[in-house]
């Protein structure tokens, strides 16, 4: 069921209503001259990768083989192993043998490589590389305005024109 409230709670809510209105019944508004408006301009920055492509001469890259050593290391392991035939440890004349002619199957495998004529190739060339562009973006307006003797300086959104309105509350002072 609804209840009353008490007197005293109504004509508290009353006088406070009546209190605001009354504060805001001196408000006024008045026309104030434009003396100066600038943009506010904001520097904007873009960056955009691009692919920049050229052509280059370059040198042919030489393929290596891993044939050449193995097979020096599996003759030059046949070899340790036949010589070594006859003695205790066997192994260890295979595993030199082998990795001696794998060091020498590599090494004439390089030097033949070395005396082959170099080969020049034109080739695309690419890369990314980062490029930044700048706009300018207008931000508002800083408007300094007279009213009655008095400058001041407000940020607005759009431009004013000649004068702009201004709200004058009046209190006592």
């Amino acid at each position: 069921m609804f209840r009353q409230a008490p007197f005293a709670v109504v004509a508290a809510f009353a006088a406070l209503a009546l209190g605001h209105a009354h504060a805001y019944a001196d408000v006024q508004f008045d026309q104030a001259e434009v003396i100066d408006v600038e943009p506010i301009v904001q520097r904007v920055a873009t960056v955009v990768p691009r692919e920049r492509c050229w052509m280059e001469t370059v040198r042919e890259r030489r393929r290596t083989s891993a044939s050449a050593p193995l097979a020096g290391a599996l003759v030059g392991g046949a070899i340790g192993h036949a010589l070594g035939h006859r003695k205790r440890n066997k192994q260890v004349g295979a595993v030199v043998g082998a990795v001696l002619g794998g060091a020498i199957a590599h090494d004439i495998g390089h030097h033949g490589a070395r005396h082959r004529p170099i080969r020049r190739v034109r080739q695309r060339v690419c890369e990314t590389v980062e490029e930044t562009s700048y706009r300018e973006r207008q931000r508002g307006y800083l408007v300094t305005y007279r009213y009655r003797g008095s400058t001041h300086r407000a940020r607005m959104d759009e431009h004013p024109g000649d004068t702009i309105r201004v709200r004058v509350q009046v209190s006592p002072g």
